[in-house]
């Protein structure tokens, strides 16, 4: 098995593992570049799963609003875009979320994606990388400084780091 077909073999063994939990979500953690949309088109590829591209399409979406209407649809829009639940482990797959870290939507985006996998499991891309710290592991994105840094925690979380 080369690398890909590793992963996505990984990646449908999480989902099954969080299927029947409260919390479904899963994050394919790299850097951009890392590999996640290569990972994500395996998996759709291989399990008839569509994968949403968030940043074009909800981007789209956004820019049809007023920009102090933006803030407040950027959640419910997501949500409306999603394909809708399959039932079962069938996943949402959400690639290229960068759009939901821009500092004028004044979104959490961690928060953001955990409301989104209530009840369902949806897999993420998290671009950025998981480093351990002495308050644990913590997922980073952007460098400190940055107005989209972030850092947070992964307690509770399914994550799925590729090297």
């Amino acid at each position: 098995m080369n690398d890909t077909s590793n992963l996505t073999a990984r990646l449908h063994e999480l989902v099954a593992d969080v299927a029947s939990l409260h919390s479904q979500l899963i994050l394919l953690v790299a850097p951009p570049g890392g590999g996640k949309t290569a990972l994500l088109r395996a998996y759709a590829a291989r399990y008839g799963v569509p994968v949403l591209t968030v940043g074009a399409t909800l981007g789209a979406t956004l820019a049809a609003l007023p920009r102090q209407e933006r803030p407040l649809q950027a959640g419910t829009l997501l949500r409306e875009l999603m394909p809708p639940p399959a039932g079962g482990a069938r996943p949402c797959l959400l690639d290229n979320p960068e759009l939901l870290f821009d500092a004028t939507l004044r979104l959490n985006p961690l928060a953001l994606l955990r409301q989104l996998a209530r009840g369902r499991v949806v897999v993420a891309a998290w671009p950025g990388e998981l480093r351990q710290t002495p308050q644990g592991a913590r997922l980073i994105y952007a460098r400190r400084g940055h107005p989209e840094y972030r850092e947070e925690s992964t307690e509770g979380l399914y994550t799925l780091v590729i090297p």
